[in-house]
């Protein structure tokens, strides 16, 4: 009886010492959960020129593995807002992967006057690097510009560099900016007489076999073929009519309808720039992105790694069409397929479930303004010459001279504080007098002035978004807003860039490892996503975030 007791003794012994060990290993596993996620691959997508209700509008033509797989199973913040002016693409891309607004970041457009030197500059050029893979100046850049870290670069710090970050994007923007200061590698498409993807001597000294096999293989001139639309054209009820007045031309081409199939689109062997105003720059880029995954064995361990992919057809096809044409309806028809070769690529090599996912835009787009009056809302078209010819008189008649200004670029006046100064003007005078002026002018709703921008601190509204988007160093001193639906640009095609809702209103998904499913309709602003990447990991956030972690996303 003894021996049985004994015996019975040393099994609950066991037993108990098992348990607390089992459960000593759960407590510390589960902290580090609690701490944070470890998904094997970040990957960002950002879709050029996407309003967020091209989900919405086109949601029944989406396949289940694309654009629905991210909201059906992932977290839709539905009221995304850029919260800065200018909604151009180079500031948009640096935002989203610095947690913060141009006011920081410095990337103010895409081009701007710079101050400094009295020259316009490019916001990723940088002639102090070389080219890779082209003999052209198409590779001389660098993200030198940006003057504080990215959601790319704390991935690479936090894993001792050991992390991979890849970035790829037709625009050399769109793949140089997300790839922050610390990339691997950036690779964009130089079309001309090439077709080929390259990259700067900022990140290497050639390229990779895998990408010069890549562009010897043909993919890109298979891609100069005839656009006809994916689906029969009368299933395209969610845009207008084909043939209207509002769309641009291909050269060669008659009436803006399908199928393109032009002299120029087919013929021209030696211009590949026209992939890009196709949907087939997408499948392109799609096709290099999965190609990237493989060859560069992305997710493979479990250091974490980072793909950013631009997807910039559909600016381009926008620009040219409008937001309302058969032809962007069929370009997200047709991303759709290509998010979901991507998506099944990203399960077959990383893992499902091993990988996390954001898509975003870097700006949305207005509708065609002449369609806009056409049924009968107010909108237009602002008449530059005009204004220019008045504000020419108004300067010579109040200052003598038009050299106090000395560039008007992106809806902003700089003006020549020396002269000002020498005719012993007051700065915030000036600026007031011109603002006012330009208050009287078509078109033009409001003005704000550098002053203003310096002295008060906004909430919201449009001097909120105007302020986010004025960096001290960079900006200009008068601002200018034109009122909504009106616009500088072509009577053919869509724009972007103003601080209207139909210019700041993007879609912004999440999903896979570490999201919590579900959707919102509160206010989320661009610069959140990096900072919610940076506490799903459990890393620093970028060096200038502004924005703050959507704790509803995670899980």
């Amino acid at each position: 009886m003894r021996n049985n007791l004994f015996v019975a003794g040393l099994m609950v012994g066991f037993l108990f010492s098992t348990t607390v060990s089992a459960q000593g290993k759960n407590k510390s596993s589960e902290g580090d959960e609690v701490l944070r996620t470890t998904p094997k691959l970040v990957v960002g997508i950002i879709v050029d020129q996407m309003r967020y209700d091209y989900l919405t509008r086109f949601y029944t033509h989406f396949g289940n593995d694309g654009f629905k797989r991210l909201i059906e199973q992932g977290f839709n913040c539905k009221n995304n807002h850029y919260n800065y002016a200018p909604t151009y693409t180079g500031p948009g891309h640096t935002s989203v992967y610095t947690g913060t607004t141009p006011s920081v970041h410095g990337i103010i457009a895409n081009d701007w006057y710079d101050k400094e030197t009295g020259t316009d500059v490019y916001c990723a050029s940088d002639v102090s690097y070389t080219s890779v893979g082209t003999t052209a100046d198409a590779g001389k850049m660098s993200p030198h510009r940006m003057t504080v870290t990215t959601i790319t670069d704390e991935v690479r710090l936090s894993t001792q560099m050991r992390g991979k970050t890849i970035a790829i994007a037709l625009k050399d923007r769109g793949a140089v900016l997300p790839g922050g200061h610390t990339a691997n590698a950036a690779y964009w498409f130089h079309g001309a007489n090439e077709g080929k993807w390259i990259t700067s001597s900022y990140y290497m000294a050639q390229l990779p076999k895998w990408v010069m096999d890549f562009n010897t293989s043909g993919k890109a001139q298979s891609y100069k073929k005839a656009w006809n639309t994916l689906k029969d054209i009368k299933e395209y009820k969610e845009s207008g009519p084909d043939d209207n007045a509002y769309e641009g031309l291909f050269e060669g081409e008659t009436t803006p309808t399908f199928p393109h199939s032009t002299t120029a689109l087919l013929d021209k062997t030696n211009d590949f720039d026209l992939i890009k105003s196709t949907p087939y720059g997408n499948s392109f880029t799609a096709d290099f992105a999965i190609e990237a995954l493989q060859q560069e064995s992305l997710g493979k361990d479990e250091i974490t790694d980072f793909l950013a992919v631009s997807f910039s057809s559909t600016d381009y096809v926008g620009h040219k069409y409008g937001v309302n044409s058969k032809e962007v309806q069929d370009t997200y028809v047709r991303l759709d397929e290509d998010l979901a070769r991507l998506f099944k690529a990203l399960d077959k090599n990383v893992g499902e479930g091993e990988y996390t996912v954001f898509l975003t835009a870097d700006h949305a787009a207005i509708e065609v303004p002449a369609y806009l009056k056409d049924q009968k809302i107010p909108a237009g078209y602002v008449d530059n010459e005009a204004i220019s010819e008045k504000f020419s008189e108004f300067l010579k008649y109040k200052y003598g001279t038009t050299d106090i200004v000395k560039n008007y670029s992106n809806f902003q006046l700089f003006l020549d504080h020396e002269i000002i100064k020498n005719l012993d003007l007051e700065l915030a005078a000036v600026e007031e007098d011109i603002a006012r002026e330009f208050l009287g002018y078509d078109g033009v709703d409001r003005v704000y002035t550098a002053n203003q921008m310096w002295q008060n601190e906004y909430t919201q509204g449009i001097p909120y978004i105007l302020q986010n988007g004025y960096n001290q160093k960079r900006s200009g001193d008068v601002l200018i807003v034109l009122k909504p639906n009106f616009i500088s640009y072509s009577h053919t095609g869509s724009t972007h860039g103003s601080p209207q809702i139909y210019d700041t209103h993007t879609p912004l998904l999440f999903y896979g490892k570490g999201i919590k499913p579900g959707s919102t309709v509160s206010r989320t602003e661009i610069p959140d996503i990096a900072p919610t990447i940076s506490a799903l990991l459990g890393i620093s956030f970028p060096s200038g975030t502004s924005g703050k972690p959507l704790t509803m996303v995670l899980e």
